[in-house]
């Protein structure tokens, strides 16, 4: 991946937040954790859905970091895609969603 788009270390920096306010960091670690666990969803199908999810927020390093995680927890290269897809779809729906502003904008001018 280019480091046009990212610089790949640049989430060393976050030390110095976690350092800042260690509790609230510690939290979020022991949150994130807790989440991808396995329950009622396997951990497989949660990071299925965070790697949707990373696209429709658009963050790099959550996209890389899911898809590893997805792959770890047992996930295919298809079913990888197609988690893919359904954040592009989603993104594409709510985009099509809003058009709706863009046409009442249209009857009120």
């Amino acid at each position: 991946m280019s480091d046009v788009f990212y610089a790949k270390d640049a989430l060393k920096s976050i030390a110095k937040l976690f350092g800042l306010k260690k509790d609230l960091a510690t939290s979020f670690m022991t949150f994130d954790k807790k989440v991808f666990e396995e329950g009622a969803l396997s951990t497989k199908v949660k990071e299925l859905i965070a790697v949707g999810a990373a696209h429709i927020t658009q963050c790099p390093y959550c996209i890389k970091g899911h898809v590893e995680r997805a792959k770890k927890a047992g996930a295919t290269d298809e079913e990888i895609a197609e988690a893919v897809f359904v954040g592009v779809t989603m993104s594409a729906g709510a985009a099509m969603a809003h058009s709706s502003v863009a046409m009442e904008a249209l009857e009120k001018s």
